[in-house]
């Protein structure tokens, strides 16, 4: 998937009214994914998006145990929007990604977190979460 794609993809389905706005959300998302990934883990996922994308696994610090509504939480923080929004997309992004690197990498990604992770990627973005995230299943 090309750049311009990926980013295109993420702007439509999370309705951002900007390339910056999706590219925030992007950025925010894969740098707290990668945080949460072994180096090596985020050095292959990386090494099949495009290289503007790609930079935003180059984070300092790998293998920080957190848990899904941490990940949530932290993501919030960086893109610096409300946690319902920030969820919202979170899982746009996590849904493009999924489309754009290949079924093993995605499966060798989801080894490396804990089960209650699952939603996060078997929902896609506009699926259930679950009770815990049940309100940020639709844009605010």
């Amino acid at each position: 998937m090309t750049f311009d794609h990926f980013v295109g993809q993420v702007q439509h389905r999370a309705q951002l009214a900007s390339t910056e706005e999706a590219l925030r959300a992007i950025r925010c998302t894969f740098e707290t994914l990668a945080e949460r990934l072994s180096f090596d883990e985020a050095k292959d996922v990386s090494a099949q998006l495009p290289r503007e994308l790609a930079t935003y696994f180059a984070v300092p610090e790998h293998s920080v145990r957190m848990s899904l509504d941490q990940f949530f939480h932290r993501t919030s923080e960086r893109e610096q929007v409300a946690l319902p929004k920030a969820i919202h997309h979170a899982r746009v992004v996590i849904e493009v990604l999924e489309e754009a690197v290949s079924a093993g990498e995605i499966k060798h990604v989801r080894a490396q977190l804990p089960h209650d992770w699952d939603p996060l990627f078997e929902s896609g973005s506009q699926g259930h979460l679950g009770r815990k995230h049940e309100e940020a299943t639709v844009p605010s």
